[in-house]
């Protein structure tokens, strides 16, 4: 239980690009993605679908 609220204390990312992603209105496609590939790995051609769908987010975005 410790864990969550360290979590909590974290004041910003280390890295600045980290919070623009996920202050992003596509960091739900963006996380499905990453979940995806923590699914099935190696096997990429798996999630070209949601690779898609974030690109096409991240298009309309900028």
């Amino acid at each position: 239980m410790s864990s969550s609220s360290s979590k909590a204390q974290i004041q910003s990312p280390p890295y600045p690009s980290a919070a623009r992603i996920s202050d992003s209105q596509c960091y739900p496609q963006y996380t499905a993605s990453l979940k995806c590939l923590e699914e099935f790995g190696a096997e990429k051609s798996k999630c070209q679908q949601h690779f898609d769908v974030y690109k096409e987010c991240k298009k309309k975005e900028t």
